[in-house]
C-alpha cells in the first residue's frame, strides 16, 4: 500500500514548463570535462616548473609524479610527498593552483549541490505559481480536442500562464511543458488531482477526455470543487450527452455529432461549410465572439448595432436576432455577434 501512495504522488504532482530544458547526463558531462580541464592544465603547471619540487621519495619530479601532485592538492588530500621547495614554484601555487583547487571542488562539489537544491527550487517555483494563480482555465486532456480548445483559448486572448493542463499520461504533459503550459500528471476524476491543478480557483474548465464516462466522472468532481466555474465538455455520443450536463456541466458538445452535421452541411453547400469552419477557427476570416452591450446600443434595436448581431443573450433566455422580444438592447444584455477578425489578434471587447 506505501508503495502504491508513493506511485500515486509521482504520477499526479505538477510539472511547470521550463525555459531551457537540458539533459542531466549532458550537464554531468560537460562539468566533467571541465573538472578534467582543470586538472590537465594544473599537470601542465606543475610538469613545466618541476624543478622547483622535491619527491621523498626519489628526489625528482617526472610527469606521472606531476598528474600525482596535481590530483591530490586538486582533492585537498595533501600527502605531503611531494612539495614545492623554489619560490617560483611556491608562488605559482599561491596564485594559480589554488584557485584551480577552488574552481576543481566548485565544479564536483557544484553538481552535487544542483541535485540537492533541485527540489528546493521546484517547491519554491510551485508555491510561488499557486499564490499568484486566478481565474485560470483548466483543460482535462491534452488530445485532438483539447489542443483545439486550448489554440482557440490563446486565439482570444488568453495566456499561456493562465492555462493548466491536466492528462493522465507524462509524455503529453511533457508535450504541454515544452509549448509553455503547466501540466498536472493524474487522472483527473480524482479530486486530489484536480486540487494541484487549483481547479478549485479556476474560472472555466474544459473536458475533452477520450472517454465519455470519464467526461461525466470529470464533471461531477470539477463541480464539486467549483460551484461558480463555467464547465465545457465534449463527449462522443449525444446519448451520454445529458449525463454529462446533469454532472455538472454548463455546455456539452458532442463532437462527433458537430463533425457529421458540418460534413452534412458541406455537401449540401460546401460555402456555407466553408463559412462554417471560417466561424469556429478563432483569428482569421470572421469569428464569432460574445460582447456586453455597449451605453451606446442600449435602447436601440438589434440591426442598429454596428456588428452583425446572430443572437442576444438576456438572462438565461438566449433570443434570436428576429425575436421581437431582442429589441431594444438593454445595458445587461450580451451578444453574440460575427465580426472580421483583425490580423490574428484577439478581439477586444467594448465597454
Amino acid at each position: 500500500m506505501a508503495r502504491k501512495a508513493d506511485e500515486h504522488l509521482v504520477t499526479s504532482r505538477v510539472k511547470l514548463p521550463r525555459r531551457v530544458v537540458e539533459r542531466p547526463m549532458r550537464q554531468v558531462g560537460k562539468r566533467l570535462l571541465m573538472a578534467l580541464g582543470v586538472l590537465a592544465v594544473t599537470v601542465l603547471l606543475v610538469w613545466i616548473d618541476r624543478a622547483g619540487y622535491h619527491d621523498n621519495a626519489d628526489g625528482s619530479v617526472d610527469l606521472l609524479d606531476s598528474v600525482y601532485y596535481a590530483t591530490v592538492t586538486l582533492s585537498t588530500t595533501g600527502y605531503g610527498d611531494i612539495v614545492p621547495h623554489s619560490d617560483t614554484a611556491r608562488l605559482t601555487n599561491v596564485l594559480l593552483i589554488t584557485p584551480l583547487r577552488v574552481l576543481f571542488l566548485i565544479i564536483l562539489v557544484g553538481t552535487t549541490l544542483e541535485v540537492l537544491t533541485e527540489r528546493t527550487r521546484e517547491e519554491w517555483r510551485l508555491n510561488r505559481w499557486r499564490s499568484n494563480l486566478r481565474d485560470h482555465t483548466v483543460i482535462v486532456g491534452f488530445g485532438t480536442k483539447g489542443r483545439s480548445a486550448m489554440q482557440t483559448l490563446c486565439a482570444t486572448g488568453l495566456r499561456k500562464d493562465q492555462i493548466v493542463v491536466v492528462d493522465p499520461s507524462a509524455k503529453v504533459i511533457e508535450a504541454a511543458n515544452a509549448e509553455g503550459f503547466v501540466g498536472v500528471v493524474g487522472d483527473a476524476t480524482r479530486s486530489d488531482v484536480l486540487l494541484r491543478a487549483e481547479l478549485q480557483k479556476a474560472k472555466q474548465v474544459v473536458i475533452a477526455t477520450q472517454r465519455d464516462d470519464t467526461a461525466v466522472l470529470v464533471a461531477l468532481t470539477a463541480r464539486q470543487l467549483n460551484r461558480g466555474a463555467k464547465i465545457v465538455a465534449a463527449v462522443r455520443e449525444e446519448e451520454n450527452a445529458p449525463l454529462v450536463r446533469q454532472s455538472g456541466a454548463d455546455a456539452v458538445i458532442t463532437s462527433s455529432g458537430a463533425a457529421g452535421r458540418l460534413l452534412g452541411l458541406s455537401v449540401l453547400s460546401p460555402s456555407a461549410g466553408t463559412v462554417m469552419e471560417d466561424l469556429i477557427q478563432q483569428g482569421s476570416g470572421l469569428d464569432l465572439i460574445e460582447r456586453p452591450v455597449i451605453k451606446a446600443e442600449a435602447g436601440r434595436t438589434v440591426r442598429e448595432t454596428d456588428d452583425l448581431v446572430v443572437c442576444v443573450l438576456r438572462g438565461h433566455r438566449l433570443l434570436g436576432y428576429d425575436d421581437p422580444a431582442a429589441s431594444p438592447l438593454q445595458l445587461t444584455d450580451r451578444l453574440i455577434t460575427i465580426v472580421r477578425a483583425q490580423n490574428g489578434s484577439p478581439h477586444g471587447t467594448p465597454e
